[in-house]
């Protein structure tokens, strides 16, 4: 009778941890395909929606131009073009983020994330025209942070309202190679950093608030903004719907590329190790300090791809044995990779496609289906076979 309770007892905690951690399973990329729903288009590097119902996507272009797709097509007109005041002139600079404010349909606001003219980067506040839903009011550009950029790559650029309502900003090292000014590690400077910032408020000569549970805002050495550090250049984040875990896909070096994760309930200040550790391995020669933390995933350059794109844990309908499978690629093989964690909790990533494109992002409409990007010119959205 004991022996029959221990095993019922056994079997209810092993139906309770896969209900929360997953599957052993990994999912069949087999039963799963790319259906092209954009083409022609140029740079393209992330799509979103506005949270308002609309059911309409939209689309950055690296050359400053952002399209709206609606009922499957993409309108001739941009919903805003900036071509005029970023920088051109690097393969990774440029427009480069989209957020829309989570109370957009009340404020009309969004926010985009772009390298000017000079190459420093540029956090700006737009509204929607007052009179077409499908057009930017162009003249009510606002910048609101400024961060100078010593180099020409490693810019970062994903900006992503978390589900506590602030503005995150990724911000690369600064460039060059190797951090040579040391901005990874340094909790005083922008650069190399996941920041948080509040849009609804000010502070002083700030045109933004500090939200007051930021890790370094008690102390006036250090940077209110960050939120999290040892970044190198974070190429897509998002957040699960679901939970609030954040994901981070962040470019290694010339060896290791990683994925890290933070949890939901995660008061910020992570160090995830550059440019001490690449990926999980030693870079600088330095002693780690205590508290790193590990990427949950990461594959060596030796291995087929050389750039992470971060990509979205999966919560939408369509595709029901993707629930709770994180989704993401690499920029030069085309491969995506699918993440899970087990029945036992621990993390499982296996090859799911392999696309032949140049993953710039992947992207997320209202109803939580997801997209890739291809920087080579098209959109294509995942359903089954």
């Amino acid at each position: 009778m004991v022996r029959g309770l221990n095993l019922s007892i056994a079997l209810l905690l092993l139906i309770i941890t896969s209900a929360v951690y997953g599957q052993d399973a990994a999912p069949d990329g087999s039963q799963y395909q790319l259906v092209e729903v954009a083409s022609d288009l140029v740079r393209p590097l992330f799509l979103t929606h506005a949270g308002d119902g609309s059911g309409r996507l939209f689309i950055v272009g690296q050359n400053g131009h952002i399209w709206v797709m609606r009922d499957g097509q993409v309108l001739e007109q941009p919903f805003l073009d900036v071509s005029g005041i970023i920088s051109r002139d690097s393969s990774e600079r440029g427009l480069l983020g989209l957020a829309f404010h989570p109370a957009y349909e009340l404020t009309g606001q969004f926010f985009i994330n772009y390298t000017d003219s000079q190459g420093d980067t540029a956090i700006a506040r737009y509204r929607v025209s007052s009179d077409n839903p499908d057009l930017a009011a162009p003249d009510s550009g606002e910048i609101i942070l400024q961060i100078n950029q010593p180099f020409a790559n490693h810019n970062g650029g994903g900006i992503v309202f978390g589900p506590d309502g602030y503005l995150y900003i990724g911000m690369g090292d600064g460039g060059s190679g190797g951090d040579p000014q040391g901005n990874g590690q340094n909790p005083a400077a922008l650069l190399g950093k996941m920041l948080r910032i509040d849009v609804n408020g000010t502070d002083g000569e700030r045109a933004y608030a500090i939200p007051a549970d930021n890790p370094y805002v008690n102390n006036a050495d250090l940077a209110p903004e960050v939120w999290a550090l040892g970044l190198r250049n974070p190429w897509r984040f998002s957040f699960d719907r679901e939970t609030g875990d954040l994901y981070i896909g962040d470019v290694g070096q010339n060896q290791y590329e990683e994925v890290n994760f933070q949890p939901g309930d995660s008061a910020g200040g992570e160090n995830y190790g550059w440019n001490i550790l690449e990926g999980r391995h030693n870079y600088s020669g330095g002693t780690a300090p205590d508290g790193l933390v590990d990427p949950f995933f990461e594959y060596s350059h030796t291995d087929g791809g050389c750039s992470v794109t971060g990509g979205y844990l999966y919560r939408g309908a369509a595709l029901p044995d993707l629930q709770g499978v994180y989704l993401f690629g690499d920029y030069c093989s085309g491969i995506v990779w699918a993440s899970r964690r087990n029945g036992t909790g621990a993390w499982q990533t296996d090859v799911f496609l392999q696309t032949a494109r140049t993953i710039s992002s992947f992207g997320e409409d209202e109803a939580g289906e997801l997209y890739l990007i291809h920087h080579g010119g098209s959109v294509l959205q995942l359903a089954a076979q």
